[in-house]
């Protein structure tokens, strides 16, 4: 990311590429004076309900089981700071950093639309805590994914105030009130209706699903590359990868990672020979079916990516200022929008990794793999190849099937039964990161075995395909071994597994193929 890009907060709204940006990237925060100007307007109407005497939630009123309570004018400053201390109730492991910058731009967002009747200045600050690369500490445990993603957004409200800790540009933690002071940033005093506003969205789960998203597209691609290559070392038919074939059947998904497929193998010279010395009328399901699997995670993934877009324009908050002045409460909190594709996401990384493991197994059982050697070993026997890596991989799968079982469908209730149906999509979306993380893993797997076998393949005459050729030789050089005698393994899988999750995998197929899908 350039060290000098910048995103602009303004009517025009924000992007998936814009929240990556900020979270992963270095890119600074920037308020229109369109956005400030809506803002300012906004608070006028807050302003004038909370000079009223009737009491209106969330601005003279406690919250949730509490609201019942009208909160004299004298005491609402406190309210405000009160819910942000008392929610900040997170315990576990530390988020990781993008995920925290991720919800915290995502806040920023909504409190920018003039939904939410905070004043200009709060949205100053957030930008700059932004901008300062202070990030809050927040913690694995306290969302519900309803009523927003409360206990991690209260946690970064609460840096806000100069309260609690956060994580310097240097990587180290320390009072929140030391860091802001360091960077002339001065504490937000609350007042009516904006630490409400600051806590009530689901921009945790939105900020983690449109990262797994991104990672996600990439992954989808890497599959359909790998899938080719293990297609390719086992003598494998390109044949069902016809595009008229996948025209029967119009998912476009599926057609787009037979394309990948077909584009990967043009040139090899090692399919088409499943008819051989061992006649194969078909290949194998989790070859031959590996376009309409992934398809179906491409298909699964648009349908996510929509859902992510619509909540993006969203303004998600409670209650809500409408453009009339009306302060309406809603339930545009419940995070089931978000909850369900990140579950659906699960089950397609998990499906996905399942149909590697099964290829990569066929790769080294030498009584399925069409003459390669057991699990791919130099002196099978005295060498045990990669028998170990595929148990590895088998691991893996087995903890995304557990990781695919949805998070949504669970509901308990909270705040003495006001709260009696939440989400769970914050839980939804921390299982995705690690399906998404295991995911990486398997295929990176897949791809070491693939290209271990072509190698072989190579040594016989067969030459793999140019695209292939270009994958196996990146992959050398970025520190995964070839064939040989037993080595120390782990180091390779973690080279295999920075190569597919730094896109080193896709770049060195498009070197050949040009953009793949």
């Amino acid at each position: 990311m350039d060290m000098q890009s910048t995103v602009l907060v303004g009517p025009a709204g924000i992007t998936a590429q814009d929240v990556i940006a900020v979270a992963r990237g270095a890119a600074r925060v920037e308020l229109s004076p369109e956005a400030l100007a809506r803002v300012a307007d906004a608070r006028t109407f807050i302003d004038d309900l909370a000079a009223r005497p009737e009491p209106v939630y969330g601005v003279s009123t406690g919250f949730g089981a509490l609201a019942v309570r009208h909160i004299s004018p004298d005491l609402r400053a406190q309210l405000q700071r009160n819910i942000v201390r008392s929610h900040a109730a997170g315990t576990g492991p530390r988020v990781e950093r993008e995920v925290v910058r991720a919800l915290m731009f995502l806040r920023l967002k909504t409190v920018a639309s003039g939904h939410t009747g905070v004043r200009p200045e709060v949205l100053r600050t957030m930008a700059d805590v932004l901008n300062a690369d202070i990030t809050p500490v927040v913690h694995e445990y306290g969302s519900l994914g309803c009523s927003g993603d409360l206990a991690p957004l209260s946690h970064c409200a609460l840096a806000l105030l100069g309260e609690g800790d956060a994580e310097g540009p240097d990587g180290v933690v320390r009072p929140a009130a030391e860091l802001l002071a360091e960077h002339g940033i001065a504490p937000v005093e609350l007042r009516e209706k904006e630490g409400l506003a600051l806590l009530n969205g689901t921009d945790g789960m939105l900020g983690m699903l449109v990262l797994a998203a991104a990672d996600l597209a990439r992954l989808l691609t890497s599959a359909d590359i790998t899938a080719a290559l293990t297609l390719e070392a086992l003598l494998g038919t390109d044949r069902v990868l016809a595009p008229e074939l996948h025209a029967v059947r119009p998912h476009p998904g599926q057609a787009a990672s037979a394309a990948n497929m077909l584009a990967v193998l043009d040139g090899s010279a090692c399919t088409g020979h499943h008819q051989d010395d061992a006649p194969r009328v078909q290949d194998a399901y989790s070859v031959r079916c590996a376009p309409q699997v992934a398809g179906a995670g491409r298909d699964t993934l648009a349908h996510a990516v929509l859902v992510a877009e619509r909540e993006l324009a969203a303004a998600v908050d409670n209650p809500v200022v409408l453009p009339d002045g009306r302060v309406e409460s809603n339930g545009n909190f419940h995070g089931a929008p978000v909850a369900y594709v990140l579950d659906f996401l699960a089950i397609a990384a998990a499906d996905l990794a399942s149909i590697a493991e099964r290829r990569t197994d066929r790769l080294l059982d030498k009584n399925r793999s069409h003459g390669l050697p057991p699990f791919l070993a130099h002196d099978a026997g005295v060498d045990s190849g990669l028998m170990i890596a595929q148990y590895t991989q088998a691991a893996l799968v087995s903890e995304l099937k557990r990781l695919a079982v949805p998070a949504s469908a669970d509901s308990i209730p909270s705040s003495a039964m006001q709260e009696d149906h939440v989400s769970m999509g914050w839980s939804a979306a921390r299982k995705l990161r690690t399906a998404v993380g295991n995911l990486t893993r398997v295929i990176a797997i897949e791809l070491f075995a693939a290209t271990r076998a072509l190698e072989l393949r190579a040594s016989d005459g067969l030459a793999p395909a140019p695209a292939s050729r270009a994958v196996l030789d990146a992959a050398r050089r970025a520190g995964v071994a070839g064939a040989g005698p037993d080595r120390f393994l782990a180091p390779d899988i973690a080279a295999a597994e920075a190569f597919v999750r730094d896109g080193g995998l896709v770049a060195a197929a498009e070197s050949v193929t040009g953009p793949l899908a």
